[in-house]
């Protein structure tokens, strides 16, 4: 793919959830946090009916940059739900506005949410709680395994990063290089001075793509330089922050994943097997980045969302869920 149809692939998105006519799932939208002026949501799915459910907390991905909860996936969703699992589908506030210290900040105000308030809102079992996310929300995931209080019972992450102070995070990236250059003009017009918590992947998507193609973007999301702030980064890294006591942790990755390297979960899992901690990792051979979503690669022309029709794919979302009702009853 050449020119600006790869750009135009980047924008696609995961698409909004979207339920049809099943008359079975219920939704409703709640504000868990305000900030000044802004309202930060998360969705609320779940079989109908009063019965007490475990809860997973789904975190979107889209870079810290942009992204909202209604990317989740309406396969994805129906998936978790017809397992018994009410699903909370969380926004956070996105950065370069905000930073990352804040959007842990974030998380943790969601998780506790969720514990202290699902219990008489929505019905659900504020001791059963597991985090599951995408790529930035398989950051997020990981990062609840060690910020968040209570931990959660299990997490799964799909391919998402565990050490911010990698190489692969302060370099520019071959991959994004690759295509169509935006200028640093074009991406300051994609974001704004105001605080927000959801968004379209375009134009934002354009400033990630900047920030990959010369490398800031860890300066841009955390306001820190990865060659003097090492230790700071550490400490927002989940790969650093492993002890015996992190949740079992699912890490589902293709590794041929051109936006966050399979290695980032192969590291996170030889972290978590140091530590005794209870993981598996499911590696997806010859699948790209977005592999639960395009099987046949998020930047050919014209991909469509193949999803959970695809065998593999939805053997691996088997595995998914006999993984957190193996842990979350624990």
């Amino acid at each position: 793919m050449r020119g600006l149809t790869l750009l135009a692939a980047l924008a696609i998105g995961f698409g909004r959830s979207d339920l049809g006519a099943q008359s079975t799932y219920t939704r409703a939208t709640h504000v868990y946090k305000q900030v000044g002026g802004t309202e930060i949501k998360a969705d609320v799915y779940r079989l109908l009916g009063d019965e007490v459910r475990p809860a997973v907390i789904w975190i979107h991905g889209g870079g810290l940059i942009f992204g909202d909860r209604t990317t989740i996936r309406p396969d994805q969703l129906i998936r978790f739900l017809d397992a018994g699992f009410a699903v909370i589908s969380i926004d956070y506030r996105l950065a370069p506005e905000t930073k990352l210290p804040a959007i842990i900040e974030d998380l943790r105000d969601a998780c506790q949410w969720v514990r202290d308030q699902g219990p008489a809102l929505f019905a659900i079992d504020p001791n059963r709680v597991a985090v599951v996310g995408n790529s930035a929300g398989g950051y997020l995931a990981l990062v609840a395994g060690f910020a968040v209080s209570p931990r959660p019972k299990a997490l799964v992450s799909f391919y998402g990063y565990g050490d911010l102070a990698g190489d692969w995070t302060a370099r520019p990236d071959p991959n994004y290089l690759a295509m169509p250059r935006v200028s640093k003009e074009d991406a300051a017009k994609a974001v704004g001075g105001t605080v927000i918590s959801e968004s379209p992947r375009y134009p934002r998507v354009l400033f990630y793509t900047h920030a990959r193609q010369t490398g800031r973007w860890i300066r841009e999301i955390a306001a820190l330089e990865p060659a003097r702030n090492r230790g700071q980064l550490g400490r927002l890294s989940p790969i650093r922050q492993v002890t015996r006591d992190f949740p079992p942790t699912l890490l589902l990755h293709g590794d041929r994943d051109i936006d966050v390297p399979f290695e980032e979960s192969a590291r996170m899992a030889i972290a978590l097997k140091r530590h005794g901690v209870p993981h598996r990792l499911v590696r997806m051979r010859n699948y790209d980045h977005l592999f639960d979503v395009y099987p046949t690669g998020w930047t050919q022309e014209g991909a469509k969302p193949v999803g959970l029709q695809d065998p593999k794919v939805a053997a691996a979302y088997d595995d998914v869920v006999a993984f957190l009702k193996s842990h979350i009853d624990r």
